[in-house]
């Protein structure tokens, strides 16, 4: 007999006859149990597949949002070159700043020394602003969050930008730290802690919240945001003493000739920051890609203190990157905390750290039970400038910043020749095993065997370099045995169950 559909049998139950109506309902009650049994054995691989599809769908939509830029299809649509730096008549200046002033509740009053600060921008600013275009897709989402908070314009956002460029960790000359340029008395009056370990001044949400009370704090004082921005960058008392001076004027434009020098240019640096972004597309000005977007890192809580330095063994991020996403932290060490730390990773590690997470806190005492512990040597190393090699180039390859070439070899710029010699300082991790005797036995991260050790066995066969396991060990071990990031010894392993690993086993250590 044909199989037809449940519901096909089910329609046609009251047409069949008496000898039939038993076989319908046999095959009808054993279609549904069928069913049900495909049914329940289905519904985890298509709870799987909805979960990956929704994902996928949030990544796309935030790389859609954060990750293409209106200003390729605009300039594009306006014919420029790549190296067009367009000029505009005061007239198109003023007309861009009048619909600004429309659509913003800061007060923009056009006169002279805003147009020629607006132009300055323009002219003198397009890379920075193109950078801080770039860091945006980072701290911006957060920022409107925030702002939305607490029923804040959205365009204070860029006070950010001017106080800092976007940088997390940046200080001033006269000690105001991080995002929103917070010193030390203002961070600690609005709950920013700052100990031996961590400075929450750096903590880009902690700050943003902080940020956004003071200036509401100052928006009740003085009941207008231009003149709260002025007391965001002079003081309250600065403000009050320039009101009084000015025989109680309460608007700005009519009490800027009575701040402090550095405060009088304040707002209109703020207003010219916010033209360049909101135009910076009519001005030829192409975002600077970012090094991360927000939604491509996720948060882990700690429950013990770690060492950011193991997390490059462990899971292959190195301190660099680390701190780039987690600004806060001062030292080589995450604290433990009441409430427990919780760190960003880059969202591709966080299944890595959770493997790993116990082992993480257990590190220390891990060497400490085998008698081994690291110390890091530089080595100094010669570089030879290659023709069209670019200072950006030779740091990727050495894998350290510009900024530590350039402290290295005294440049005040990234401008480099070629025939240069430029002087590398490489860092090298020696793994040192603890004897008794005044000679120790030591290893590189690198290194395939301990050269004061007979009982490794490494062979090689093919194109990898493989090591036989003995009793007790395991991936992990193996991997602070050699000094290899754990993560590096399961992607070249990936064909191999642990739970069914042998002492005898091969397992690949490296890549020939």
């Amino acid at each position: 007999m044909k199989k037809y559909s449940v519901l096909f049998l089910i329609m046609l139950a009251p047409f069949f006859g008496a000898a039939q109506d038993t076989l319908s309902q046999e095959i009808i009650k054993d279609s549904l149990v069928s069913v049900k049994a495909k049914t329940a054995e289905d519904t985890t691989h298509t709870y799987q597949r909805f979960l990956h599809v929704v994902e996928n769908s949030l990544f796309e939509y935030y790389s859609e949002t954060w990750g293409k830029e209106r200003a390729y299809s605009i300039i594009d649509s306006l014919g420029y070159d790549e190296d067009s730096k367009p000029q505009f008549s005061d007239s198109v200046y003023i007309a861009r700043l009048n619909d600004l002033n429309e659509k913003t509740i800061i007060t923009i009053e056009i006169n002279d020394d805003l147009l020629k600060t607006v132009k300055y921008f323009a002219k003198n600013r397009r890379r920075f602003t193109a950078v801080c275009l770039g860091r945006s897709k980072l701290f911006f989402p957060m920022y409107e969050e925030y702002l939305d908070k607490y029923n804040i314009p959205m365009e204070l956002k860029y006070l950010s930008v001017i106080e800092s460029g976007l940088r997390p960790n940046v200080k001033s000359r006269a000690g105001a730290m991080g995002l929103w340029q917070f010193m030390y008395r203002t961070g600690r009056m609005f709950g920013l802690q700052n100990d031996s370990f961590v400075d929450e001044r750096m903590d880009p949400v902690m700050a943003t919240d902080a940020a956004c009370r003071y200036l509401k704090y100052l928006y009740g004082l003085y009941g207008d945001w231009s003149i709260a921005l002025a007391a965001y960058n002079a003081g309250p008392g600065n403000v009050n003493k320039a009101i009084r001076r000015s025989g109680g004027q309460m608007n700005y434009w009519k009490l800027r000739p009575f701040l402090p020098r550095e405060t009088q240019m304040y707002v209109p640096n703020f207003i010219s920051m916010l033209y360049m972004m909101t135009y910076y597309a009519d001005h030829n000005i192409t975002p600077k890609e970012p090094k991360v977007y927000l939604h491509e890192l996720d948060t882990v809580c700690l429950r013990e203190s770690i060492r950011v330095s193991h997390l490059d063994t462990l899971i292959g991020l190195n301190s660099e990157d680390f701190k780039y996403f987690n600004p806060i932290y001062k030292t080589d060490i995450v604290p433990k905390t009441e409430d427990g730390e919780c760190i960003y990773l880059p969202v591709e590690l966080i299944d890595t750290f959770l493997v790993i997470e116990d082992s993480l806190y257990r590190y220390d005492q891990y060497l400490d039970s085998i008698g081994v512990s690291f110390v890091a040597m530089e080595k100094k190393k010669r570089h030879i400038v290659k023709e069209g090699e670019t200072m950006g180039q030779i740091a990727e390859l050495y894998e350290v910043t510009t900024s530590d070439i350039r402290g290295w070899n005294g440049l005040r710029n990234n401008v480099i020749y070629p025939g240069q010699r430029l002087t590398i300082m490489l860092v090298e991790r020696k793994y040192i095993e603890g004897t008794s005797s005044s000679s120790s036995a030591s290893r590189s991260s690198g290194s395939s065997s301990s050269s004061g050790s007979s009982s490794t066995k490494t062979t090689t066969d093919g194109s990898y370099k493989y090591y036989t396991l003995k009793s007790g060990e395991s991936l992990w071990t193996v991997s602070q045995k050699f000094g290899i990031p754990f993560a590096t010894i399961q992607a070249l392993n990936k064909d191999i169950d642990p739970k069914r690993m042998q002492p005898g086993d091969k397992i690949k250590i490296k890549r020939l």
